[in-house]
């Protein structure tokens, strides 16, 4: 059974912004960014840059993809592919469900598009 991360109601994550699952909570090695797309849905991210130690969940939620703060390379949402340099390396992706109006993070389950 895979694990699962109960992180609230679902409409307190506004569309358009990320936010910062500590690791600790996440039950991983790292931080995850839990992102609530401008499409409607969430999506979650490992919350390191591929290409430089900064957080991506400070960063900007533009379409399907989340853009670093730093040097702005933009990631893939549902796959983790960067899609503008300097990152070259994907990050792994999460699956996040809404159950009961509850947004569900498991953890090591990647995005079905992945």
């Amino acid at each position: 059974m895979t694990q699962r991360v109960n992180l609230g109601p679902a409409d307190q994550l506004r569309e358009g912004r990320a936010m910062q699952v500590p690791a600790k909570r996440a039950g991983t090695a790292e931080a995850i960014a839990v992102v609530h797309a401008e499409d409607g849905g969430f999506y979650a991210l490992d919350d390191e840059c591929s290409h430089e130690s900064v957080s991506l969940s400070e960063g900007f939620v533009e379409e399907d993809t989340l853009e670093c703060p730093m040097h702005a390379s933009a990631f893939c949402l549902r796959t983790g592919v960067p899609e503008t340099p300097p990152a070259f390396e994907p990050v792994r992706t999460h699956l996040v469900t809404v159950e009961d109006g509850d947004l569900i993070l498991h953890p090591g389950t990647p995005h079905p598009e992945a």
